[in-house]
């Protein structure tokens, strides 16, 4: 119920979007440094992300109407992360918008009110959903991290997944498409936890799946219309909501290390940035023609639609590989022994 609300919500509220910020002159900056053919998308409505995040949250509460299902602070948790860092998003656009640049809030500023929702999303999954302060991969290791440390890794993690989608989110439907493989890994993830509770110890893990789910079909509803050629932008709202999403699903289901599996294309992207900044500060060289690493491939001459699709490749075989890394885990724990009769 959750997914299929947020789908069709997705679907059928993006358009409206769109003729409202076209009547009203809302639209994308283009950076002048970019590649040449993204200068014909000057003026494309942005920060879409509004009817993907909306449509993920409206879901997630419909899901819950008349099905007995609680709220659970750990879920209440994640949607804060999305709804606060997208929000922070938002205001960046907004700048953009209103002043009509392609630079928004700047970065020092962008990046304390990162930090302060961040930091609450971290005291309160401490104080309040009281997750497993272990560090973990699919299960809770044997690292116990005082709480001090574990919120300091929580605002880590949230606020490096934030913007590694946010680097991402150059391209028509990159970071919405690769997205939706990731959130339906939560989704996996969340429920296969809720069937294994003994094993995994994560009590709201089915309420994080419907909030997976629910974001899941929110990106694949707007990509619809964010698919090439864009009708609609997600701007910085959508891109670090989704950032955001995942790192907190990654947080409150005790798999944070699994995250870089699950996201391979943010890392990927974000990795290829750091190099490109390191290499040119270090010996004054770049090593891609410009970074993030999709426009590299463009400024070689692939097509916007073949980088955007083997990009979403990548992101399948991403989530694929994180699903056998999580199983295999599962495999190797007393339960999945049992269960495959290995003792």
């Amino acid at each position: 119920m959750a997914s299929a609300v947020a789908l069709l919500l997705a679907l059928g509220f993006t358009p409206i979007v769109i003729r409202y910020f076209q009547t009203r002159g809302i639209g994308q900056q283009i950076r002048e440094d970019g590649p040449q053919g993204h200068f014909i998308k000057a003026g494309t409505p942005t920060m879409g992300g509004i009817a993907l995040v909306g449509a993920a949250v409206a879901g997630y509460v419909v899901g819950h109407v008349g099905s007995g299902a609680v709220f659970t602070s750990a879920a209440t948790l994640v949607l804060f992360a999305i709804v606060g860092i997208g929000g922070v998003g938002l205001l960046d656009d907004w700048i953009k918008v209103s002043r009509q640049r392609s630079l928004g809030l700047n970065a020092r500023a962008k990046f304390v009110l990162q930090l302060v929702v961040a930091i609450a999303f971290a005291l309160l999954a401490v104080y309040w959903a009281k997750v497993n302060t272990h560090l973990s991969f699919a299960r809770p290791t044997l690292v116990s991290m005082p709480n001090v440390v574990y919120i300091v890794w929580a605002v880590v993690v949230v606020v490096g997944a934030a913007n590694a989608v946010n680097l991402t989110d150059g391209l028509d439907g990159l970071a919405a498409g690769s997205s939706v493989f990731a959130f339906a890994a939560f989704v996996f993830i969340g429920f296969w936890e809720f069937r294994h509770i003994g094993l995994y110890h994560v009590g709201p893990a089915l309420d994080l799946a419907v909030v997976a789910a629910a974001m899941a079909a929110a990106a694949a509803g707007f990509l619809w219309w964010n698919a090439a050629p864009a009708r609609i932008f997600m701007g910085d709202v959508g891109s670090q909501a989704i950032g955001a999403g995942l790192a907190a699903l990654a947080l409150t289901t005790n798999t944070q290390l699994l995250l870089p599996i699950v996201g391979g294309v943010f890392v990927i992207e974000t990795m290829s940035v750091v190099v490109q900044v390191l290499a040119f500060r270090l010996f004054h060289r770049r090593v891609f023609r410009m970074a993030p690493i999709h426009h590299h491939f463009e400024l070689m001459g692939w097509p916007e639609t073949t980088v955007i699709v083997r990009f979403w490749i990548l992101a399948g075989l991403s989530t694929a590989l994180a699903m056998g890394a999580f199983y295999a885990d599962f495999l190797a724990s007393p339960v999945g022994r049992k269960l495959t009769g290995g003792g």
